[in-house]
């Protein structure tokens, strides 16, 4: 049975009541009624983005593979460039390397050949100085054998009695080639004074205290000066001084001069050794110590003498 409208349940909240909310359209749907006309439209519009988008993709990836396939060009291009000018360098590296290797093969063979020429003219050279020394060698011996053969049987007369007189073969010999070519000065006169004071064994030959040296002159040659030679006449530094015999008069002479009459003096003393008994020794060592000495007398008169002379 109806007993009427329900009645509010007491205890309960009251009902929400309805507020009226102002319709918008949030946009185009299913729901919205809208004239037909309005409804193309609003697709189209809604159509038009979805149309253009692709387009302007394809557009853009055109130009980044244009833009790309350009810069790969250059590139490329460039790459190229510069492989071609590596590859120029190594073949201008590559020639003058051959240049200068055979250079260096042309450089080589012609040291070989000269060297083997050099070696060969030296081998020449040398054979034919051996050659030339064996023949004169050859000829020395055959002149010294004929002469020693004479010289030796000179001397070995003049050992058996021993003098000091000229007129002797071998003393005479010794004289005329040796003695008297190396006394053989410029100042004739006190040359002979000299000679015989050799002969005499009274020469003395002492050295000059330049420093102290007292001015002294002498008839008939002008001796106090250290800076003249008395027996060359010749301007030298005189070292040393001679007297002869028992005079007080000294002459100055030159290193040479003293070269010649020391080498002299030195055959006279080994001669008065022999002749006095104080050689022990047989006729050839004896023969060829005064070869020797001969030899010292032709050095020192050619000029050839110890600097310290």
């Amino acid at each position: 049975m109806w007993s009427g409208p329900p009645q509010p349940d007491e205890g309960l909240p009251p009902p929400l009541a309805a507020n009226s909310i102002p319709w918008k359209s949030a946009g185009p749907c299913k729901g919205c009624r809208e004239a037909p006309g309005d409804l193309v439209d609003t697709c189209t519009r809604e159509e038009a983005p979805t149309e253009e988008g692709p387009a302007a993709a394809k557009l853009d990836m055109s130009r980044l593979r244009s833009s790309s396939m350009e810069i790969r060009e250059k590139g490329s291009e460039f790459l190229k460039e510069e492989l071609c000018k590596a590859q120029k360098e190594l073949r201008l590296k590559d020639e003058e390397c051959e240049r200068l290797s055979k250079v260096r093969e042309q450089l080589e063979r012609e040291l070989e050949e000269l060297t083997a020429s050099l070696f060969e003219e030296a081998h020449k050279m040398v054979r034919e100085a051996n050659m030339k020394q064996a023949a004169s060698e050859k000829q020395l011996k055959e002149a010294w054998g004929k002469v020693d053969t004479t010289l030796f049987a000179e001397f070995q007369a003049w050992r058996e009695s021993p003098t000091l007189d000229k007129s002797n073969p071998f003393l005479e010999r010794v004289y005329r080639e040796d003695v008297g070519p190396c006394l053989d000065f410029t100042m004739q006169e006190l040359s002979a004074l000299v000679r015989a004071a050799v002969e005499d064994n009274t020469l003395t030959i002492e050295p000059v205290a330049l420093r102290t040296l007292p001015a002294m002159s002498v008839a008939p040659v002008e001796c106090g000066s250290t800076n003249t030679c008395a027996l060359s006449g010749l301007a030298r530094t005189c070292h040393h001084r001679i007297r002869l015999g028992d005079s007080e008069s000294h002459y100055y002479i030159s290193p040479s001069s003293r070269a010649r009459i020391t080498a002299v003096c030195n055959f006279f003393t080994y001669i008065r050794y022999i002749q006095q008994g104080l050689v022990r020794q047989d006729a050839e060592p004896m023969f060829w110590e005064i070869a020797r000495l001969r030899k010292e007398m032709s050095l020192a008169k050619l000029g050839f003498f110890p600097q310290e002379a």
